[in-house]
């Protein structure tokens, strides 16, 4: 059975007063029978760690350089990142591709040094509204998905996370319906069944465009979406708790 994930994704947000309410409200709060992670800006990772430690909720990062280490000024290695007690990292998420024009031969350099870390990178792949207009969905974000695999040997690819982010859904309001979400997933699915039979059994799919309490339930209840990559409710303690309730249902939650 694959395991319920729930990864927040806090982006450009965050203080110390206000992510220590917000991460003791998690603490308190959280349900079982999900994984609950949460991705801070570089800055808050050893914040995080310590007040999460005993918890059960996990810590993420949201990017991780594509050189092992040396002098590449601003970047942070995948070793670092494991040093502070990271167990995933966000690679290849539609901000970075747009802002920082990263290609997916970088997004490979991510991955592959992000598993050779003993991290599980969530690998985030997604349409613009052009491209879904288009009818391209399923060739851009098979592309995609293949393209930042490329550097994994098949016995790796358990190792990963998926999150599918519909440009068009990332912050706003708009959200693809669960069956359109779910087309997606199916697809994801059969490609990396064409990699490995196995990966595709166990490796957990997200979705990530605009998740809220009040479509998490109907989403969520697709059976290939295996839990969300959420922003801006992420934020909100009460409603990424809501979420999280929604993924939790009756399943235990598994170690990842």
């Amino acid at each position: 059975m694959r395991t319920r994930l729930i990864i927040g994704n806090w982006k450009m947000h965050g203080d110390v007063a206000g992510n220590a309410r917000r991460l003791d409200h998690l603490s308190a709060h959280a349900p079982r029978g999900v994984q609950i992670a949460v991705c801070p800006p570089y800055p808050f990772l050893a914040q995080c760690a310590d007040r999460l430690r005993g918890s059960g909720i996990a810590v993420g990062a949201q990017d991780v350089s594509a050189h092992p280490g040396g002098a590449h000024t601003g970047d942070v290695s995948a070793s670092m990142l494991a040093e502070f007690d990271c167990r995933y990292v966000l690679v290849g998420h539609s901000e970075r591709r747009i802002d920082h024009h990263e290609s997916d031969a970088t997004i490979a350099h991510k991955v592959a040094l992000a598993v050779g870390a003993g991290l599980r990178p969530v690998v985030c792949v997604g349409e613009t509204l052009a491209e879904r207009d288009g009818g391209r969905t399923a060739p851009v974000v098979a592309g995609q998905l293949v393209g930042a695999l490329a550097q994994l040997a098949p016995a790796q690819l358990e190792r990963i996370v998926v999150a599918y982010e519909p440009v068009w859904a990332i912050g706003t309001g708009q959200t693809a319906t669960p069956e359109m979400a779910q087309a997606v997933h199916a697809m994801i699915r059969a490609r990396l069944a064409a990699l490995d039979p196995a990966a595709a059994a166990s490796v957990p799919l997200l979705y990530g465009g605009s998740m809220k309490p009040a479509n998490a339930a109907a989403l969520l209840a697709m059976p290939d979406i295996d839990g969300g990559l959420i922003g801006s409710a992420s934020l909100e303690p009460q409603d990424f708790i809501a979420i999280a309730r929604a993924a939790a249902g009756t399943q235990e939650a598994a170690v990842v």
